[in-house]
């Protein structure tokens, strides 16, 4: 639920871009970079006033980094008795799926904007990067796009 409403407020705040004079229409590849990094400043901007947020039991959203044309998510897990590695093992790749899923589906209008997503999962414990994940127009399935 929670993640739902952060991401409807960084819809609104693509959304209010576009109101407030940005284009959307066709324009040069050098002037759509600098809307892109502009919407991604400002999103980043605006998520960050609401975090840390808990997204379920072990997962707490702690920051969002706004870079270029990428908005990186920065997710703290809370492993419990799992060490680092027995959570690299074997999470990544029923993660990975699932993360991608999601973001090619909740992160679309990003997408369309040629705006990558990554979300970099570390560890609550240690402080330790578990895994990222990078995500771009181009991993989604067709029907996403």
């Amino acid at each position: 639920m929670r993640k739902t409403i952060l991401l409807l407020s960084l819809v609104s705040c693509v959304t209010s871009l576009n109101a407030d004079g940005l284009q959307t229409q066709e324009m040069p590849v050098t002037e759509m970079q600098k809307q892109n990094q502009q919407i991604v400043r400002m999103a980043s901007e605006e998520m960050t006033k609401t975090l840390p947020q808990k997204v379920d039991k072990y997962t707490t959203l702690q920051r969002v980094e706004g870079e270029g044309n990428r908005l990186t998510y920065v997710f703290e897990i809370n492993t419990g008795a799992k060490s680092d590695e027995a959570v690299k093992k074997e999470d990544r790749s029923r993660m990975k799926k699932a993360v991608t899923n999601g973001i090619c589906t909740s992160a679309k209008r990003f997408l369309d904007a040629q705006i990558d997503i990554s979300y970099l999962y570390t560890s609550a414990a240690t402080k330790a990067k578990l895994f990222q994940f990078d995500v771009s127009q181009a991993d989604c399935p067709l029907s996403d796009r």
